[in-house]
């Protein structure tokens, strides 16, 4: 009686046709769809106006992304630390503009009489 050489190497066969299919769809499903990051101004920045004068003011901060999305992301942002005169009330406003698939601005405002001398958080991107 003749042994049939598929039959053999069933568990091969099936272990090879599995890590074919995981490599065809890592390419249209990338294992990293999240990318983080930490962000920050202070007067150690040049430009930094958020902690003299009145009336609007605001900074940016450009995030590039370490790996480039094949579309625009979502962008979270948290503030984590604020650093604000005890004098004044805290007005602050933080928010991704510009996002594109390469990365995203970060816009940092405060206004009126307020004066902060550091913020910083996190961002978080991700694809649905």
């Amino acid at each position: 009686m003749q042994s049939n050489p598929l039959k053999k190497n069933y568990p091969k066969v099936i272990l090879l046709c599995l890590i074919l299919v995981l490599l065809a769809s890592s390419n249209f499903y990338p294992q990293s769809k999240i990318q983080s990051g930490v962000w920050s101004v202070s007067p150690s920045l040049s430009n930094y106006s958020l902690d003299s004068n009145n009336g609007e003011r605001s900074m940016t901060i450009e995030i590039r992304f370490k790996d480039p999305y094949k579309q625009k992301p979502n962008i979270f942002v948290s503030v984590s630390q604020i650093d604000a005169d005890k004098e004044t009330n805290v007005r602050y406003n933080v928010e991704a503009i510009s996002v594109s698939r390469d990365g995203f601005t970060l816009k940092v405002k405060t206004w009126s009489d307020s004066k902060l001398f550091s913020l910083s958080g996190y961002w978080l991107a991700t694809v649905e």
